[in-house]
């Protein structure tokens, strides 16, 4: 309790990640605010902080204990508040997927090891199944006219498999399919590697196409992995077209 005539006051941790890490110097960090707090109040005391994190605009997105997060939002002590940029395939936004569909034999992965795509594969065929469709998304060496050394994926991992798990339940909703895999390179990829596999089994090869598909372009939208590129003349962070929150 605080002392009368003072102002009570809550403590959370922040959390950084992609441009928004280089910026701030790393995470986490620990910040004090006036009670009530709010996602809204925590930024304004953020910039006081960083403000060159107003380069963002009004493009950064926010997670409360790792799930999407709009400006009015309340924090209580002991809240994990991440602050970073859209995700690099397009912008983040709150899904109300239904988390009691999918399968038992679905998986779900981030890793820093070599991702064998055929292995991944091989672990959603089963007898009932007529087709398994696999997407291997690989580093690739030029990107609008440079050329690319290495990539280097950063992810907000229990929020990162999360919403994973949130994307292969809905495609059981969306599509006739029996299974769904998704594994994800983190760290450092040199050209050539794979970054993502997906797969998918199905009794018809149909529904497994589409769900992949589906699959790739929901990853990319709203599953808090950051790509960085490093060319010969530089580097940059891979940001998708956020929906302001703030």
């Amino acid at each position: 309790m605080s002392e009368p005539g003072q102002t009570e006051q809550i403590k959370i941790r922040v959390l950084f990640f992609g441009a928004a890490r280089d910026i701030t110097g790393g995470s986490p960090l620990d910040v004090s605010l006036n009670s009530p707090a709010t996602v809204a109040s925590a930024y304004e005391n953020l910039i006081g902080r960083y403000p060159d994190l107003q380069r963002f605009g009004r493009s950064l997105l926010f997670a409360v204990n790792q799930e999407y997060a709009t400006a009015d939002k309340d924090l209580q002590t002991d809240d994990e508040l991440a602050v970073f940029p859209p995700v690099s395939g397009g912008e983040a936004v709150q899904t109300p997927f239904n988390e009691t569909e999918g399968s038992n034999r679905d998986f779900f992965e981030l890793t820093t090891a070599t991702i064998e795509v055929g292995a991944v594969a091989r672990r959603v065929v089963l007898p009932e199944c007529g087709a398994t469709v696999t997407l291997d998304g690989y580093a690739r060496e030029w990107t609008a006219g440079r050329r690319t050394r290495y990539l280097v994926y950063e992810a907000y991992e229990l929020m990162a498999l999360a919403e994973m798990r949130r994307l292969g339940c809905e495609a059981h909703k969306r599509f006739a399919i029996a299974h769904i895999g998704i594994v994800h390179r983190t760290g450092r990829l040199v050209i050539g590697e794979t970054s993502v596999v997906i797969a998918v089994s199905a009794p018809h090869r149909h529904a497994a196409f589409e769900a992949c598909e589906w699959a790739i372009k929901e990853l990319k939208r709203t599953v808090p992995i950051w790509k960085k590129e490093v060319f010969d003349d530089g580097e940059v962070w891979v940001e998708g077209e956020g929906q302001s929150q703030m």
